[in-house]
């Protein structure tokens, strides 16, 4: 349950407030280099390499994608638990 939970957060399907997504201008620029690199190489190669190139992207995708939402999860747990421990810690207080 609270992995699931985590998920559906970190994929956007629980949304505990509204964020617009901000692209900072540095991002926009990288993402237009990477996306001018990746259509001059597609330009260069065969129709069957192109196919595998773009297939090769989408692994590493997928792989980035399941990566962060492991590390997110991680992330999330470890506040979690510190919470936990400040508040028994303030429990401990208040008892002496």
């Amino acid at each position: 349950m609270f992995t699931f939970m985590l998920r559906e957060l970190y994929f956007g399907k629980v949304i505990p407030w509204e964020r617009k997504n901000r692209k900072c201008a540095e991002q926009g620029k990288l993402i237009q280099k990477i996306e001018d690199e990746e259509r001059y190489l597609i330009g260069k190669i065969s129709p069957d390499d192109s196919r595998r190139l773009k297939a090769l992207f989408n692994l590493y995708s997928e792989l980035a994608t399941s990566e962060e939402a492991e590390i997110f999860s991680y992330g999330f747990t470890m506040g979690a638990f510190l919470v936990q421990d400040m508040l028994d810690e303030a429990k401990h207080m208040e008892i002496k």
